[in-house]
């Protein structure tokens, strides 16, 4: 059975314009989110803070594979999207295939849009069309110590000292 949380983009359409006519602050964000770690979980936190809801955009499956290589992901969009859903900060998720989120930005036009630190705003997709209609775009800082990178670096070290 699939969350409720998790919605397609007819759906969050919808929604988004419920949150639109009763003045409420719709916060997106977007990524792989293929191994979930707290630096995940503080930032998604840390951007629910900025507003009333959370939407959170995963890349599918081959959309991954192109921005991370072959042997990624490791965890299925429907896998993703099931553990982002069932986080306390996150309030819709929503999947996409294409290289960036920018079609799901300008249908829903978020009041704020963020990604972690390694994006300065003036490179964030969608920046044009938040700000255009009064919104904010930051760029939130990352929890240190944490990458999906690192984790995976870490179990290939700790597997091959077992052989």
């Amino acid at each position: 059975m699939k969350p409720a949380k998790i919605r397609s983009l007819s759906a969050m359409l919808e929604e988004r314009e419920a949150l639109r006519h009763a003045g409420r602050v719709l916060v997106f964000t977007n990524g792989c989110f293929d191994i979930l770690h707290p630096g995940h979980v503080r930032y998604l936190r840390d951007a629910r803070e900025l507003g009333d809801k959370l939407v959170v955009a995963v890349n599918d499956d081959e959309s991954v594979k192109t921005l991370k290589g072959d042997t990624r992901p490791f965890l299925s969009l429907d896998e993703r999207m099931e553990i982002l859903a069932a986080l306390e900060a996150v309030d819709y998720v929503l999947p996409f295939g294409e290289p960036t989120p920018l079609a799901l930005i300008d249908a829903l036009v978020p009041d704020v849009l963020v990604k972690g630190g390694d994006w300065s705003p003036d490179r964030i997709v969608g920046r044009e069309t938040v700000e255009r209609a009064g919104g904010r775009v930051l760029s939130l800082p990352f929890a240190e110590g944490f990458s999906t990178t690192g984790i995976i670096e870490r179990i290939i070290s700790r597997l091959g000292k077992r052989g």
